[in-house]
């Protein structure tokens, strides 16, 4: 599997610039090649090859003077410029035939020196990491890295970030194997909420730590000085990355607590069910912002991603199954409630239930039931055998209801540590 480590470096003025021209020269190849396949589709004619467009875009480039200065740079991160460009087609194709699931994804678009993020990546060929801990990177130098833990393994690539409030990172590409964890036999279901974070089935609570909210004094105090400077004076360049700043703070802030929130619970559970909420859909409504803030598409990937790391299991509950509407004892359907309601009794059993921890156990149950009743599971209906996790499991099937077809990131993609 692939990790990536994220480093801070710290470039010297002259490396500075010398990233500056950099990152321009790879947007140039981008745009100059992605350019030229818009200028084929519109003339009829077959998209052109890969080799095709890094001789025309990059080697007889060099040779004009309009683009002379592309030698001045390293080939590398212009190499894989184009690869990002040949992926980003892909990705679109593959979501018009059906063949990627989740969003659309639109055609690829011209990139802007004003885009607040700029990033290029160097393969083996382009970088390495020296004996004294510094990051050589071609034509640019031994630049100084702010290292957080050791490198498992060499890396296989390494992408240069400017984010917008000026910081450089390096983000490192590590194949490792994955490290399971001792077998446990304790399973969890969770319901996320927004009063409190996430009730456990096991009764415990994380509360909300509501990060942007906040921060939104020092937010507003520092978007109200920017309002105030003069579009394009230096003074309102400083103040727009001061605000970007503070956006990064509380953006680092909430993933260093999910990171740790999901560390522990991967820990200390041998299996997950979480519910498939429509996140997408609730950030458009009036608890948008509070929605976003608490960041439940994060902490799912992040469950799912540790989960395949370290030998867990993870199953997702279908959206449409009632977790409030059913007692957790008895399994009495008591109908839909208001959210004001957050206390309720059986009107079969009795029993008093608090709303989010009886939402929970349906949870952790629905999900379990799915698990055994999976392909490889035991034969008869609660009995469980022993067995190492599935990476991913999810859905709860519910008899005739319509299953939606999403389809949760899961462990594909390149796994944050």
């Amino acid at each position: 599997m692939y990790l990536r480590y994220s480093c801070r470096i710290y470039p010297t003025a002259g490396q500075r610039a010398a990233l500056s021209r950099t990152f321009g020269c790879a947007r140039v190849v981008y745009n100059d090649a992605l350019a030229a396949r818009k200028a084929a589709r519109k003339g009829g004619l077959p998209y052109p090859k890969f080799t095709d467009l890094q001789k025309s875009v990059i080697t007889e480039a060099k040779k004009t003077t309009e683009r002379s200065w592309l030698a001045s740079v390293g080939v590398d991160p212009l190499i894989q410029s184009l690869r990002d460009l040949d992926t980003a087609y892909r990705n679109f194709f593959d979501s018009v035939s059906g063949k990627r699931v989740g969003r659309p994804v639109g055609l690829p678009r011209f990139k802007s020196k004003h885009d607040a993020r700029q990033s290029l990546r160097f393969t083996r060929n382009g970088f390495r990491v020296r004996s004294s801990g510094k990051l050589n990177l071609a034509k640019i130098g031994d630049v100084r890295v702010k290292w957080s833990r050791t490198l498992p393994a060499d890396p296989s690539s390494v992408t240069i970030v400017l984010d917008p409030s000026g910081r450089y990172h390096a983000s490192f590409v590590v194949d490792v194997e994955p490290v399971h964890l001792p077998e446990l036999y304790t399973e969890i279901g969770i319901d996320l909420g927004l009063t409190t974070y996430a009730v456990l089935s096991d009764g415990s609570v994380i509360d909300n730590p509501r990060f942007l909210r906040k921060a939104e004094k020092r937010l507003k105090a520092a978007q109200q000085e920017l309002s105030r400077k003069a579009k394009g004076s230096k003074n309102r360049a400083k103040a727009r990355r001061k605000v970007a700043r503070a956006h990064a703070k509380v953006a680092d802030t909430r993933m260093d607590w999910l990171h740790k929130q999901t560390t522990r619970i991967i820990r200390e559970n041998q299996a997950v069910y979480l519910e498939d909420l429509n996140v997408r859909g609730l950030g458009r409504g009036r608890l948008a912002k509070s929605v976003h803030d608490a960041g439940w598409a994060t902490f799912r990937r992040l469950l799912e991603e540790k989960a395949f790391r370290y030998g867990r299991a993870i199953g997702i509950v279908h959206r449409a199954f009632p977790s409030s509407q059913l007692c957790s004892e008895c399994g009495h359907h008591d109908g839909p409630k208001p959210l004001a309601v957050r206390a309720w009794a059986c009107g079969a059993c009795g029993v008093l239930h608090d709303r989010d921890l009886n939402a929970a156990r349906n949870i952790l149950a629905a999900g379990q039931a799915d698990r055994l009743n999976a392909s490889g599971g035991p034969a008869s209906p609660g009995v469980a055998i022993p067995r190492q996790a599935r990476p991913v499991e999810r859905g709860t099937h519910l008899g005739d209801l319509r299953r939606t077809g999403a389809r949760a990131t899961g462990a594909g993609g390149i796994p944050v540590p």
